[in-house]
């Protein structure tokens, strides 16, 4: 099987750069071209509690457009060619948009964490490796940054 286009779906948490080796190593192997994406969360549901939704709008532009940056400066400190690497930053539900990307994109193999963020974001929010890897199209790497030595 071959590997052109690997996933690296990351929440620029304490854990992404935990699973880099992985995804260092699989697209070496393969040849890969790799994407990494970040999933902003959209705050739509605020509009009915008398948030205004220009407020909304513009605090969702402002965290993705911290996102980009973030992941410009991730991917010159973890990976030997930053400038081969495809990023993007989208907004929604996490797990539906990773889909949508790998469905999007032709991605043939994603690479995740099975932990992300902890604590309240994880309860609020569930997590989104187990609902991608219930519905992922393409073989998934689930990779448990608390075990890797």
């Amino acid at each position: 099987m071959k590997f052109k286009k690997i996933l690296f779906p990351v929440d620029l948490s304490e854990t992404s750069p935990k699973i880099v080796p992985f995804v260092s190593s699989m697209a070496e192997k393969y040849d890969s071209k790799l994407h990494i994406l970040f999933v902003a969360r959209a705050f739509q549901y605020f509009t009915s509690i008398y948030v205004p939704h220009p407020s909304i709008n513009k605090f969702e532009d402002e965290i993705a457009e911290g996102a980009r940056k973030s992941l410009r400066d991730f991917t010159k400190k973890y990976f030997k060619d930053p400038e081969s690497i495809m990023t993007a930053v989208v907004k929604g539900d996490a797990a539906e948009q990773i889909i949508n990307y790998i469905e999007e994109q032709g991605i043939d193999l994603l690479i995740m964490g099975t932990h992300g963020r902890k604590g309240l974001d994880k309860i609020i929010f569930g997590s989104v490796a187990e609902k991608v890897s219930k519905t992922t199209p393409v073989p998934i790497m689930l990779v448990n940054p608390y075990k890797v030595k």
